[in-house]
């Protein structure tokens, strides 16, 4: 679902929540002590490696190893330091205080006139960031003390996560600052690795700073189980990846298709399964669409059993979804649970019937000798999952009459059918966002292709709860951000039918990657089967 004029939500995609995993195995190919090159596998080639153009989650993946942000996020939620030592947060603005002899790959210094730079990039309208409005604020200012070591950032209004954004701005520092073309297959970063060589579509090799200490929590780079070396390796097929794990070709992969269970199977490797977020479906709710009538979107949805949706759209493996937002969230609580129609197709018939679409002679349900149809969009690209939950998301809306046309994409033209010719009156589309502010723009404001409301929603007490709730600063509107989630779902604005999750795979290593986000500094080379 990588069509990010949504950033986050690359993360069906992003990899959402932490990933740790461990494994062992011969010593040759993948390495299996301090000073070996760590080598671990993504879908697709990264692409453009400027921060300021994200495009997809392997570039995330990418960009992690060789670029810092200001602060970085626990599995529990919890902020800790990066380049940034401590932080003072009001409803609008957040100053921190850099670390002392942070400095970039080319050893220039990264002070405070750094991160100012980077902001002031980002928001430039000239730049067409498509992370600003989704992981940069909109009107987003920088401030830079150099004498005091410190750079604060502002918005127009609260912003309730000011803090928590920063964990997806990597800062750019030293030529590439200077000079942005260079980044297109090159890296300017203070991380703790280096590119040293790009072959597109094939491989990417980093080689690690041993003077980087300024990581998560003050993380360096001193451990001698640290590789001396990340090979960053495009292979598009799980299949491919799982034989390259079990020839000890791999240190790492991630999968999410039916591969997985044979890589648990595997002698010499860990496994650990994740979440990775919810998979939704959205009704258009504009003009002529038969969306736009809450009470049918309700008889529809109590025309599904979306427990059996959700096992079949993640093969069994998905999890009971609770939330609109990627783990790890910063307000936890079941949003879902009480919130969704449940299953009845008696209800749903009398339903119909009574939002005036009786069925006809032939059992079709009719207006106006108009019969009630719906176009509805999946990924094709997705996998042979998400094609029989369509199917078995269609055919329960046939077997109570309503006609209802599949229509599979692939992930090129996805946006384009969702957003621009929106020929669409249901679409699957998981969102992948890490914070709550991050759906506003998506569910709320201007319909496309003026805003980002794609599903041309108007939920008045979504956007009032929102706008109490950015008034305050992180945890402090968590009970309003959730209220906001649960009157999106009473009213059937967004369906969440399953928390999906992946297969983790780890040999001779240990790692861990959160929201598609690798922390370097906890990549350990064991070979010791831990």
């Amino acid at each position: 679902m990588t069509r990010v004029r949504k950033a986050a939500r690359c993360t069906a995609w992003c990899t959402a929540a932490m990933l740790l995993a461990a494994g062992c195995g011969s010593p040759q190919s993948a390495g299996s002590a301090g000073g070996d090159t760590f080598s671990f596998a993504v879908k697709g080639d990264p692409g453009l490696l400027d921060p300021a153009q994200v495009r997809n989650t392997t570039t995330y993946t990418a960009l992690s190893l060789a670029y810092d942000t200001l602060v970085h996020v626990e599995p529990d939620g919890k902020v800790v330091s990066g380049i940034a030592q401590s932080w003072e947060v009001s409803p609008s603005s957040v100053t921190f205080a850099l670390r002392p002899g942070v400095t970039c790959s080319d050893g220039s210094p990264v002070t405070p006139s750094t991160v100012a730079e980077n902001v002031r990039h980002l928001t430039d309208p000239a730049t067409k960031s498509p992370t600003l409005g989704v992981t940069v604020p909109e009107g987003l200012t920088a401030k830079a003390d150099k004498t005091a070591g410190k750079v604060t950032l502002s918005t127009p209004k609260p912003f309730a996560f000011i803090l928590e954004s920063t964990r997806f701005m990597f800062l750019v520092c030293g030529k590439g600052l200077k000079d942005r073309s260079v980044l297109a297959r090159t890296t300017s970063g203070s991380g703790p690795f280096k590119l040293t060589s790009a072959k597109p579509n094939q491989l990417y090799t980093y080689a690690l700073r041993k003077d980087y200490t300024w990581g998560p929590g003050g993380a360096d780079a001193k451990d001698p189980k640290m590789p001396s070396t990340f090979a960053l390796k495009v292979v598009p097929s799980e299949q491919t990846a799982a034989n390259m794990m079990i020839s000890n070709q791999l240190n790492g992969a991630m999968l999410n298709g039916p591969d997985r269970a044979r890589m648990q199977k595997i002698p010499g490797v860990r496994t650990t399964e994740q979440s990775i977020g919810p998979s939704e479906f959205f009704f258009h709710q504009g003009k002529g669409h038969p969306g736009q009538d809450p009470a049918l979107r309700r008889a529809l949805l109590q025309a599904v059993d979306l427990r059996q949706l959700g096992a079949i759209a993640s093969s069994g493996t998905g999890r009971k979804a609770t939330g609109l937002v990627q783990s790890p969230r910063p307000c936890t609580g079941d949003t879902v649970s009480g919130n969704l129609p449940a299953p009845d197709r008696a209800a749903a018939e009398k339903a119909l019937d009574a939002a005036g679409w009786p069925r006809d002679a032939s059992g079709t349900r009719t207006r106006n000798g108009k019969p009630l149809s719906i176009r509805m969009v999946y990924g094709a690209s997705s996998g042979e999952a998400a094609t029989a939950a369509a199917e078995y998301l269609a055919q329960a809306w046939q077997d109570v009459g309503v006609q209802v046309h599949l229509r599979g994409v692939v992930d090129a033209a996805y946006a384009d059918v969702e957003t621009v010719t929106q020929d669409w009156d249901v679409i699957w589309e998981p969102l992948g966002v890490t914070l709550p502010t991050q759906l506003f723009g998506m569910l709320s404001g201007p319909f496309t292709p003026d805003g980002g409301n794609f599903a041309h929603l108007t939920n008045t007490r979504y956007e009032q709860l929102t706008a109490e709730a950015g008034k305050r600063p992180g945890s402090a509107g968590c009970a309003q951000w959730r209220a906001s989630e649960e009157a999106l779902l009473r009213s059937g604005d967004i369906v969440p039918v399953v928390d999906r999750t992946a297969t983790v795979a780890a040999r001779n290593s240990t790692f861990r990657i959160m929201s598609g986000l690798f922390e370097p500094t906890s990549i350990r080379m064991t070979g010791d089967g831990q």
